[in-house]
């Protein structure tokens, strides 16, 4: 088995040729990609009919399919109402993705809210046990929730709290965002040394077979150093915007590793990805 690549939602290209995410699938195949992620960011939107259309040209055309569930999960919120409302916007995210087959989902870890790390991350886990039970109980239980790391200061999810997280359920696959780690840690988790570092400690949390098929966005990221991550970039943005694809791409490629990488470069998504996969491609022995 080999890395997968494909766009989070529609790139610019796609969007002047085409007015429904129906001809995704195929466009995305076309193009030579293998993936694409459904993006329900702003909410679950989508109606059963047209989930399961998207799912049969998907499988029609060999596109594996995976969903992002809305951004305003905060797992590290333990408000009751919020949690409630937080398990409702998982579950509603897992109905869209079982219509379309889709299977992975994933979710964002949630914001400081002026809480230490470690009050964050235990109040992040008790709410991911319930929302793990409430998947179970309404037939969820073959979609993996894939918890990102996330790229702004104040958020929870660095590397090590996203693996902690996954250590709860062996069905938890991370959602590695190597843009998001690279604006966290202001450039610094960059390079083939950084790389190796990082896919250690996965490996180490999850085992080499589970560490090897992780979830994976990638983008250059901007990023300001009281704040980090600002917006995504494309790889065609002057300005030395990072991180780097091509010495990631060597040390999958080395390790003999299957992830999925979606691309979330801002509006050229699709060419991305498509650049990402002729690198790593010529990285293949």
């Amino acid at each position: 088995m080999s890395a997968k690549f494909g766009p989070a939602g529609n790139s610019d290209s796609f969007s002047k040729a085409h007015r429904s995410s129906l001809a995704a699938p195929k466009w995305i195949a076309d193009f030579g990609l293998d993936c694409y992620e459904y993006q329900c960011g702003k909410g679950v939107h989508v109606g059963e009919e047209t989930a399961v259309k998207i799912g049969e040209n998907a499988r029609a055309a060999g596109i594996s399919l995976s969903l992002h569930a809305p951004y305003f999960i905060n797992l590290a919120n333990p408000d009751p109402d919020a949690l409630k409302k937080t398990v409702g916007y998982i579950t509603a995210a897992c109905q869209a993705a079982r219509w379309m087959g889709a299977g992975r989902v994933v979710i964002h870890s949630g914001a400081l809210m002026g809480r230490d790390r470690r009050e964050a991350l235990e109040i992040a886990k008790k709410s991911l046990v319930e929302v793990i039970a409430a998947c179970d109980g309404q037939g969820f239980g073959h979609i993996a929730l894939c918890p990102e790391t996330m790229g702004k200061l104040g958020q929870l999810g660095d590397l090590d709290e996203v693996l902690e997280l996954c250590a709860l359920d062996g069905r938890l696959v991370p959602c590695i965002d190597f843009g998001h780690l690279y604006a966290r840690s202001l450039g610094a988790d960059d390079g083939a040394e950084a790389f190796s570092r990082m896919l250690d400690r996965v490996a180490g949390a999850l085992g080499p077979d589970r560490a090897g098929a992780f979830h994976s966005h990638f983008s250059h990221i901007e990023f300001t150093p009281k704040g980090g991550e600002k917006c995504h970039r494309t790889f065609g943005d002057d300005g030395g915007y990072g991180p780097s694809w091509a010495p990631l791409a060597a040390e999958i490629a080395r390790r003999g590793w299957s992830p999925t990488f979606i691309c979330e470069s801002a509006g050229t998504q699709a060419e991305d990805a498509r650049a990402m996969k002729q690198i790593y491609q010529e990285c293949l022995p």
